[in-house]
């Protein structure tokens, strides 16, 4: 079973390939994914790896967490799952329905 290790604390000019770099020195890597913003493509700081062989990806994970890498102290642990969040909406649970009157000044015509 192949294990996804959370990396974060990395140089913002860090390249999937250099992640993956990083995590081939203590064995087969499936996958390096960095994580970037969906707007300015400019990366977050943190991605995730996968490596298929649980051994390797825990010594992996104790070799690198507090490490340094590109000037910058990393964090590497085993990732958590995705948790189901709701998606769109305002948040806060605020009806943004009908607001009734709120009195004082208010409709065409009413001076200030």
């Amino acid at each position: 079973m192949s294990k996804r290790i959370y990396v974060g604390g990395l140089p913002f000019k860090t390249t999937e390939e250099e992640m993956q770099n990083l995590f081939a020195s203590y064995g087969q890597v499936s996958s390096a994914k960095l994580i970037t913003d969906k707007y300015s493509g400019q990366s977050r700081g943190f991605g995730f790896v996968e490596m298929p062989n649980d051994e390797e990806a825990t010594a992996a994970m104790e070799k690198l967490n507090g490490s340094d890498f590109g000037g910058r102290k990393l964090t590497v642990n085993e990732a958590r799952p995705m948790e189901a969040r709701p998606r769109g909406g305002f948040g806060g649970g605020r009806d943004r329905g009908d607001r009734g009157d709120r009195g004082g000044r208010g409709g065409y015509g009413d001076k200030w």
